[in-house]
């Protein structure tokens, strides 16, 4: 019988206990601090002075977007329109309007004599309010352009109350009053587009500039007439008499006939430069 050979198994080599274990990784807050260090020493002064001017600019561009909200806020606000507020309120208010008639010229002195007779009388609870619808015009007196108020309706003021035999009573025997338009017992009082007519023209004119009323105003009045003889009082003419042919209250000027060396000779002149004899 033949020796079977006998194969030496190798053992596998035990680790030395002198190599040393792995060591951890560096924590993230380590690694952070040591780039946070390395990053602030790399920083220049350049670097610093460009996010100041970054920040500055953003600053600036916010603030230009906040103006500009703001201007298309504006914008978008509709203005708010003083008719549409009167009619508003208008409509809120007690009582009907009532027409009276009162003597020509006597209207403020009624509204006058009225409001003393409401306090005098305790009829604040059904007389509410007098009204005397007037307008501001330009008229042309002695050459002198002016702006005075006229009373829109001559011989009539209104009244806004609840109608009843007291304030009925109130309201008639008042001076200088002649009576309730319409029915003498019974009046019938105005609808609100009537009053409207009457009052909205003066709430308009209170809320335009004085440029815009200036623009608007005409002149209802001049005591310069077509035909009238004056008397050139100022310029080249000047103590010679002449004869109105036309007149331009707008323009303030009036065409006349100028006697010079015995021929009547047109000419221009402004009201200023003339004067009635």
């Amino acid at each position: 019988m033949s020796d079977i050979p006998v194969t030496e198994q190798s053992t596998p080599e035990s680790v030395s206990d002198d190599v040393a274990p792995n060591t951890e990784p560096e924590t993230d807050a380590a690694v952070l601090a040591a780039t946070g260090s390395s990053d602030v020493a790399g920083l220049d002064v350049g670097d610093t002075e460009t996010a100041e001017v970054t920040d500055a600019e953003s600053a600036d561009a916010a603030e230009m977007t906040e103006l500009a909200s703001a201007d298309a806020a504006d914008v978008d606000t509709p203005a708010e329109d003083p008719l549409e507020e009167f009619r508003a309120a208008l409509r809120s208010k007690s009582g009907d309007w009532y027409v009276i008639h009162t003597y020509s010229g006597m209207e403020n002195r009624v509204k006058t004599n009225l409001e003393n007779r409401i306090t005098s009388l305790n009829m604040e609870d059904f007389i509410y309010e007098v009204h005397v619808p007037q307008e501001e015009v330009s008229e042309i007196k002695n050459g002198q352009r002016r702006i005075v108020r006229r009373t829109v309706l001559p011989g009539y003021v209104l009244v806004r109350m609840e109608l009843s035999d007291e304030s009925w009573s109130a309201v008639r025997h008042t001076p200088s009053v002649t009576g309730f338009v319409g029915h003498s017992h019974q009046p019938v009082p105005l609808s609100l587009d009537e009053v409207e007519a009457m009052l909205a023209p003066a709430i308009v004119e209170a809320k335009q500039t004085p440029q815009q009323l200036q623009k608007q105003k005409q002149v209802e009045f001049t005591d310069f007439y077509a035909g009238d003889s004056v008397m050139v009082v100022d310029g080249p003419f000047a103590t010679l008499h002449a004869t109105i042919t036309e007149i331009n209250v707008d323009a303030q000027r009036v065409k006349a006939l100028v006697e010079i060396f015995g021929r009547e000779t047109p000419v221009e002149l402004s009201f200023t430069q003339i004067q009635k004899v």
